[in-house]
């Protein structure tokens, strides 16, 4: 075993600094130039390079030519079994998916350059995959033979000192009843179909929520001023390769919409779930969307009915995901779960996501509370760091070993979050966030507001819409409602963003004040949603 580790690290710490070598040329001609240029090395004519990855300096030329057409048209890999399934990877797939499988080890798995990973796995695909990951990304591969007792299982982690091991459902619990032994280990990941309490799922954390590659086409909806079109529209997209698709769209019109989406070979499209909604109800039966594979959503609650009614129309599934401007995606239905229409999905990498109730611990599942992301012992690195120039706030924002969200949800027995709502009186109109006070200050600039109260009203299309409740000034108190209305939607409009005015607006005689004197927000949006929905 010593000998196997010493043998075995120089090759797998090479690094990736820049290669110490450029072969040119077509395959053939690699090929004679790969093997003279070693075998001068073996003669002593040539030095051992200084950087070399395996990885990079002979899988990457090699998809490198057959992207030039300077390959024959062989797969790089080929899998097969007695079921029939085949598995083929040509040299740039098996690049870039050992490059998503490295990430898989670096960020959800925690490991950094020269740690040691034992896997025990069967002749799969993912076997040769991690194998290139571990190469590409400097990590020590120990391989075992799914023969391995516990007993071998253990002597090979306590001899390497691995940070992680993967393996297979047959073997997992071998693994597990030799895990008090194993002071190194970390991380523990699965591979294959099956999920089991405190390991990682390889296929799920490869297969992330947008899923990209760079053959696919980008068309995400959303606004430049949100967070969403940071990681929906540039880093997300071009870390994978992908063109960003962008329509200078003004206002939302499902009928462009649906005519862009056939016009042009978008194939994976992101919009808000009032998006969706209008889409489903244009009826986008007759259009084709012929380059189209993958659509996702996110930002507000999606009904179940509309997921229905657009698998009806094209075929296809819309996959919900959740997340905030501190967070970016903690959950989704990623590529190949099953999806729970309604679910905001499973928690994703590196996010360990938790209901939990007000003193930070977490609740059974099935039990309402707040949505959270664990912080201790390690707190996830693309979590925001602070709140600019408010400690107090970003405090606050910490209970236990949890980020608390603000918004409330159930978790089911198999891990799906459902989403309930918010904490707080945010108003969520069309995947747009308004913040009450915001809309009630620029009322009260006009002089006919003395008083002024926003709060959520539902909406069919928009799912939520800002209702204004105000008390008028003496002045105006006879004025024409309907003039007025109009009056003060465009004095919000121009004081403030023009999404956040009132699209409704009642005026009354007083507002509901606790002792101190604060507005009730709860007591009027409580009223009017059981109003509209006709509970009241």
């Amino acid at each position: 075993m010593r000998t196997f580790i010493k043998s075995w690290i120089p090759q797998c710490l090479w690094t990736l600094k820049s290669p110490s070598r450029t072969f040119h040329g077509n395959s053939r001609l690699f090929t004679s130039q790969i093997l003279s240029y070693y075998e001068s090395i073996n003669q002593g004519k040539k030095e051992l390079p200084e950087y070399f990855n395996f990885a990079n300096d002979v899988l990457d030329e090699w998809a490198r030519l057959e992207k030039d057409g300077r390959k024959p048209a062989n797969p790089a890999f080929w899998w097969v079994n007695d079921e029939g399934e085949e598995v083929k990877w040509s040299f740039e797939e098996l690049g870039s998916l050992s490059r998503k499988a490295a990430n898989v080890l670096s960020e959800a798995c925690g490991l950094q350059r020269g740690d040691r990973v034992v896997a025990v796995l069967p002749r799969v695909p993912e076997w040769w995959l991690l194998n290139v990951a571990c190469m590409r990304a400097g990590f020590v591969f120990f391989p075992g033979t799914p023969q391995l007792t516990a007993k071998d299982i253990s002597y090979r982690l306590q001899a390497s000192k691995a940070k992680c091991i993967i393996t297979d459902d047959t073997l997992a619990p071998a693994v597990e009843s030799v895990l008090p032994g194993s002071q190194f280990l970390k991380s523990k990941l699965i591979v294959g179909q099956g999920s089991r309490d405190g390991w990682l799922n390889f296929k799920e954390l490869l297969a992330y929520w947008m899923n990209l590659t760079p053959s696919d086409i980008m068309w995400n909806t959303s606004d430049t001023g949100w967070a969403k079109s940071a990681y929906g529209s540039v880093f997300g997209p071009w870390i994978c390769g992908s063109c960003v698709f962008v329509h200078n769209m003004p206002v939302f019109k499902p009928e462009v919409t649906a005519e862009t989406l056939s016009r042009y070979p978008i194939t994976t499209f992101c919009t808000a779930p009032t998006a969706f909604r209008m889409l489903v109800q244009h009826d986008v039966s007759s259009y084709k969307f012929t380059s189209l594979k993958r659509c996702l959503t996110g930002g507000e609650g999606l009904n179940p009915e509309v997921f229905a009614k657009w698998k009806i129309q094209t075929g296809l599934d819309i996959r919900e995901g959740y997340g905030q401007s501190e967070t970016v995606a903690i959950c989704a239905n990623l590529e190949g779960m099953k999806i729970k229409p309604g679910s905001l999905g499973k928690a994703v990498p590196p996010y360990d996501v938790q209901i939990v109730d007000d003193q930070g611990a977490v609740v059974p599942a099935g039990q309402e509370g707040t949505i959270a992301v664990r912080v201790q012992p390690t707190r996830p690195f693309c979590l925001f760091s602070e709140y600019l120039d408010n400690p107090e706030k970003t405090a606050a924002t910490v209970c236990g070993d949890f980020y608390l969200t603000g918004d409330r949800g159930t978790m089911d027995e198999e891990g799906y979050i459902w989403f309930v709502g918010r904490g707080d009186d945010i108003i969520n109109s069309a995947g747009y966030r308004i913040g009450p006070f915001e809309v009630e200050s620029a009322l009260i600039e006009h002089p006919a507001v003395a008083e002024a109260a926003v709060v959520s009203s539902p909406d069919p299309v928009r799912g939520e819409v800002v209702k204004a409740f105000i008390v008028l000034a003496p002045a105006f108190v006879s004025h024409d409602p309907e003039k007025l209305t109009l009056e003060l939607q465009q004095h919000v409009k121009k004081v403030t963003a023009p999404y956040k005015y009132p699209r409704k607006v009642e005026f009354v005689q007083d507002l509901p004040k606790t002792v101190s004197g604060k507005i009730q927000r709860k007591v009027l949006k409580n009223k009017e949603w059981a109003k509209v929905s006709g509970k009241e």
